[in-house]
């Protein structure tokens, strides 16, 4: 067989892992060749590609980032390059295509399924957010950073008496807000499944302070709020992807925690510094077992699917079920957390 791979949408921890994966797997078990699509589906649609041979992913599984680079395309870009990305595919003769990414790769992918495009996805998102799997690779990788800046944080917000408010990534789910907080006993978490009590909140950390404590540390997801009407809060415009930008949780609630308070309250923005780097042991292995299953699912024909963590294995789920919502942080998981607010 002839196989096509790419790389799509923010990059993650463990990408190439899974590109050596889907190229070990290929070459060595099966004969095939595999097909490295540049930029993710500008790619695709530009038929800019190379071929992937063992040379090309060698020493790349401990290498953050991803070895063919990723890209955004505008949703109406692909949608009217559907017909130029199937003639791609057949003027390379490629049987199918891997594409390796988060929410947005995903809904491209089903698009192309479903315009008769063989493909198998990989999800991929530091944000935990795809339904079908429990766990995406990359995941793990964020909350470790995220819980080593929140370990340092607090050893200087105690030594000048702050407020931290620091602000981790995820966009609409609080899966790594959730987990770094936890991890980091942090005192207060906020999400964006659940609109913030910001008279709870600030009497929450006026207490740590009455009782004697110096200092306090709140986690925002980037996507938390405010519940409507409670304190000013901007909101962000819609970029040329159809992505919210936000306008900063950390900023603004450090601002409104240091007027009610009276203390010194600092915004920490961890930024990409969480998508970067070497992957941990388990995002290595799981991007590995992914590319693994997605190259045995393209030789069993198992088109328009996606690999999938369940328990301990790894399954096969339709892209339709995968892509009809995200994967939030359910309300059972609050009651395990006090922090959260």
């Amino acid at each position: 067989m002839r196989i096509g791979v790419l790389t799509s949408g923010g990059d993650c921890p463990g990408l190439n892992a899974v590109i050596r994966s889907v190229v070990h797997r290929a070459v060595v078990d099966h004969g095939d060749d595999v097909i490295g699509f540049h930029d993710g589906w500008r790619g695709l649609l530009e038929a800019d590609c190379r071929k992937l041979d063992l040379d090309a992913v060698s020493g790349v599984l401990a290498t953050g980032g991803t070895l063919l680079g990723s890209s955004r395309v505008r949703p109406g870009q692909l949608v009217d390059g559907v017909q130029r990305a199937l003639d791609n595919v057949a003027t390379l003769g490629l049987d199918a295509v891997i594409p390796i990414g988060g929410e947005g790769t995903l809904k491209a992918a089903r698009l192309l399924s479903d315009a008769g495009l063989p493909l198998v996805g990989v999800p991929k998102t530091i944000d935990n957010d795809i339904a079908g799997t429990d766990l995406t690779f990359g995941f793990d990788t964020a909350v470790g950073v995220a819980t080593d800046a929140l370990d340092r944080l607090k050893t200087t917000a105690e030594s000048h008496q702050r407020v931290l408010v620091v602000e981790v990534m995820g966009r609409h789910t609080g899966w790594i807000a959730l987990h770094a907080g936890l991890a980091a006993g942090a005192h207060v978490v906020v999400v964006p499944e659940r609109p913030f009590d910001i008279d709870r909140l600030t009497e929450r950390v006026a207490r740590r302070f009455a009782a004697g404590e110096r200092f306090a540390i709140v986690v925002a997801a980037e996507g938390a709020k405010p519940a409507a009407g409670s304190m000013p809060f901007e909101t962000g415009d819609t970029d040329a992807y159809g992505h919210e930008r936000f306008a900063g949780v950390a900023r603004q609630l450090s601002a409104e925690l240091e007027r009610r308070l009276g203390k010194e309250a600092r915004p920490v923005i961890l930024g990409h510094v969480q998508r970067g780097g070497t992957p941990t042991a388990y995002d290595r292995v799981l991007a590995t077992r992914f590319g693994w299953h997605a190259v045995e699912a393209v030789h069993a024909g198992a088109y328009g699917t996606m690999t999938a963590l369940r328990g301990t294995g790894i399954h096969l789920v339709p892209l339709a079920d995968a892509t009809q919502e995200l994967k939030t942080v359910p309300a059972e998981r609050y009651a395990e957390a006090d922090c959260v607010l």
